[in-house]
């Protein structure tokens, strides 16, 4: 009995200590401020990804802290360098935690750097707000124990594919698909949600793997065109994007092609405007900064564009700084929802599970029950090129076509 009796006294000891423990702040909390960082690739060839990125971020905690802060507490952003290194990401990564004690991660930046902290980042418990890839890894429809403390934003490659085949299959009538991709987790990640959604449409799929880091992809594009395709899917990021797209055009092609949301920006329709001349391009999206009407500009987005422009106004149309923007949004709905309640990981992830975060530039993403599969809703964009006129100099753009859809809203189901 006595035996008995001691180990009912250390149960009440652990529940006990387990329930202070959820009533005590985390790391990176104090009376006054809330510390959350992120590494990203700030300089080398990705640096126009990550620069604006995090100026989006650090706009909207600016905006924040200007009119008080949440509950009191003022949000400090800590941010390195990682040029797009696996292993300089992780190095940060454990500085963050374990040096600089930060609350949570907020905008955790690029494929090569998510893919190889995952793990531990989730091994801490550490909330990981928004990730700036869609990497397979993040999706996970009933994420429980460390995995719950994941919130991925954009979209995941596997959904994207699908969202592709939906509109070449809705959009462009297309019988036969051609897909480049790149053998790396971009690539094949929506190349398996290109097969998926092949599968269900009825579609014949040619497909053609590159190395993400190919300059020559004439042999896959001649496969393609040979092939008599009716739409060609470019499964890829950035610079292996315009190599394919290239590689294309100079192989005679005059099949329109579209390419991943990752690539929906200016400064990608100008690298490609001389391939514009004989195909089309598209992307999808997942931002909105219109009203209903499609041509009024969102309260949201019109937010976004005066906070960024007191600091970089050439960033107003910036796609990267928009997502850094919504990065920062959806972790301060958590801080919102958390309030005057003791601050922890435990309390914050529960707030956000509680209902739909809502995403300042269309949308929601819903969280609950463990669902962690980002936004599944896509819109479709055309690169543009708009002509000089007068003083004003020649404007890339993607130009939006479709709203933000379903793929049952694509197909018409």
């Amino acid at each position: 009995m006595k035996k008995i009796g001691v180990l009912l006294l250390v149960l009440v000891g652990v529940l006990a200590l387990s329930a202070c423990k959820k009533e005590e702040a985390a790391q990176g909390v104090t009376d006054t401020v809330v510390t959350v960082g992120n590494s990203a690739a700030t300089s080398g060839a990705l640096a126009p990804v990550g620069v604006p990125f995090n100026q989006g971020i650090q706009s909207y905690f600016d905006m924040v802290n200007a009119n008080g802060g949440v509950a009191g507490r003022t949000i400090n952003f800590v941010t390195y360098d990682d040029q797009f290194t696996a292993a300089t990401g992780l190095t940060y990564a454990e500085k963050l935690v374990e040096d600089d004690k930060v609350f949570a991660f907020v905008g955790h930046f690029g494929t090569p750097t998510v893919g190889f902290t995952l793990d531990y980042l989730k091994d801490t418990g550490i909330p990981q707000v928004y990730y700036a890839t869609g990497i397979s890894a993040l999706f996970n429809e009933n994420a429980t124990g460390s995995d719950r403390s994941s919130f991925p934003v954009q979209p995941i490659y596997d959904a994207e594919g699908q969202v592709m085949v939906a509109r070449a299959v809705g959009s462009f009538s297309a019988a036969k698909i051609g897909v480049i991709y790149t053998n790396d987790d971009a690539g094949k990640g929506i190349l398996n949600g290109v097969e998926i959604q092949a599968a269900l449409e009825g579609v014949t799929l040619v497909k053609k793997q590159v190395a993400p880091d190919a300059v020559d992809m004439s042999a896959a594009a001649i496969d393609i065109l040979d092939a008599d395709v009716d739409f060609v899917i470019i499964a890829a990021n950035q610079t292996p994007a315009e190599v394919a797209i290239k590689a294309l055009s100079a192989a005679g092609s005059t099949t329109d092609a579209i390419v991943s949301y990752v690539n929906a920006a200016p400064q990608f329709v100008e690298n490609i405007s001389a391939e514009l001349a004989n195909f089309d391009v598209y992307a999808s999206a997942w931002l909105d900064i219109y009203e209903a009407d499609g041509v009024t500009l969102s309260a949201g987005y019109l937010e976004f564009a005066t906070q960024i422009s007191l600091t970089e106004p050439l960033y107003a149309a910036n796609p990267y700084a928009m997502a850094g923007w919504i990065a920062a949004a959806f972790f301060v709905q958590g801080l919102e929802r958390v309030g005057e309640d003791v601050l922890n990981w435990d309390n914050y992830i529960d707030a956000m599970e509680e209902s739909p975060v809502q995403n300042p530039l269309g949308g929601t993403v819903d969280y609950a029950d463990g669902r962690r599969a980002g936004t599944q809703s896509m819109s479709l964009l055309k690169a543009t090129i708009t002509p000089a006129s007068g003083e004003t100099p020649v404007a890339y753009s993607f130009a939006p076509l479709e709203p933000l859809e379903t793929i049952e809203e694509i197909l018409g189901n």
